[in-house]
C-alpha cells in the first residue's frame, strides 16, 4: 500500500508560491506557528518566509495549514 499524504501538506504542494500562509508544526516539546508567505514546496520539507527569516519545515512535522488574508498594514510611528 502506498502511504497517504496528510492534506496539509497536500494543501502546501498545491498552493501557489507568494500565497500567505500559517503552518503548525511539531518541534521539540510541542508546537509552534510560521506566519508569512511560501516560498516553496517540494516531497520533503515547505519554506516560508516570517518576517524574520525564512523556515523550512519537514512537511513530516507539519499537523494544520491554510491560506491566510493579507496583513493588516503596519500603525505609523509615534
Amino acid at each position: 500500500m502506498s502511504q497517504q499524504v496528510p492534506a496539509p501538506a497536500r494543501f502546501l504542494a498545491a498552493a501557489e508560491p507568494g500565497t500567505r500562509v500559517v503552518v503548525r508544526y511539531r518541534i521539540e516539546g510541542g508546537f509552534t506557528d510560521a506566519l508569512g508567505h511560501l516560498l516553496a514546496c517540494d516531497a520533503g520539507s515547505c519554506t516560508v518566509r516570517t518576517r524574520q527569516a525564512d523556515v523550512v519545515i519537514p512537511l513530516e512535522r507539519v499537523v494544520a495549514a491554510k491560506e491566510v488574508p493579507p496583513a493588516p498594514p503596519r500603525r505609523p510611528a509615534r
